[in-house]
């Protein structure tokens, strides 16, 4: 009975890309809130939907826009990228200018986010599509070469259109971290362009989740003095986070 349950949130979702809890719970009336939640708590283990605020998402509905990499990393750390893109969401206020990247992390920030009269500037497709579901949030795409295995893009005539465009915020994420290497990423010309993002901001936001820390990728794009706030969950390292507030940077 409760696979048969399963398999039907599964089916259901599937067709319609995404439900929140509250939509669940009018299709199987005769089933708690909490039995539900491990449910979908199940899906997520077997791979099948990604948990967001409130409900669930296909993972067949990622696939559309992002394909099999992407949609991989999206369903990696779950939990703390939520906790960390709940966190973010709560920093970008009604009228701001922000740039948020392409990373499965800015996905989930996407989701999270509050419907505001705010512009966003954006290099993730993802990020942009989710964000084109609300209806005051104004987005802006900054083209360029299309890196498929994070569905974002970046080009020298990418970083030239900052010249002319203003944004008060940057919120971005990072694959990798080290104290000596700092942060980094798999592609140069993505590294490029975030660090033309942190000369144009006036404050930047790191999102970073603690898996990724001890990790080093061929492409360091800002060191830890280069950042105001690192945004990270709740298993990230004592002796870390000491190293960041020794620099006067908040962590949260």
């Amino acid at each position: 009975m409760k696979r048969e349950r399963i398999e039907e949130i599964a089916e259901i979702l599937d067709k319609r890309g995404k439900m929140t809890l509250e939509q669940l719970e009018e299709v199987f009336p005769h089933v708690s809130q909490m039995t539900l939640r491990r449910d979908l708590f199940q899906l997520e283990e077997d791979g099948r939907i990604i948990r967001i605020r409130g409900g669930a998402m296909s993972v067949k509905e990622v696939q559309k826009v992002s394909g099999e990499a992407y949609t991989k990393k999206t369903t990696i750390n779950t939990d703390a990228k939520i906790v960390i893109a709940q966190k973010a969401a709560a920093l970008i206020d009604e009228g701001s200018c922000v740039f948020i990247d392409g990373g499965t992390t800015a996905m989930y920030l996407s989701k999270e986010m509050p419907d505001l009269n705010c512009h966003i500037f954006t290099n993730g497709i993802a990020v942009a599509m989710e964000l084109a579901q609300k209806k005051h949030v104004n987005i802006t795409v900054v083209g360029g070469q299309l890196m498929k295995d994070n569905l974002s893009t970046s080009s020298p005539a990418a970083r030239a259109y900052f010249d002319s465009t203003n944004f008060e915020i940057a919120i971005v994420s990072a694959t990798a971290f080290t104290p000596e290497e700092g942060f980094s990423c798999n592609s140069q010309i993505e590294s490029d362009l975030l660090r033309d993002v942190f000369k144009k901001a006036r404050q930047v936001y790191m999102m970073l989740d603690s898996s990724k820390i001890g990790k080093i990728n061929p492409y360091t794009f800002a060191r830890i003095e280069d950042i105001d706030v690192l945004i990270t969950d709740d298993h990230f390292p004592k002796e870390c986070k000491e190293l960041f507030e020794k620099r006067n940077i908040v962590v949260m």
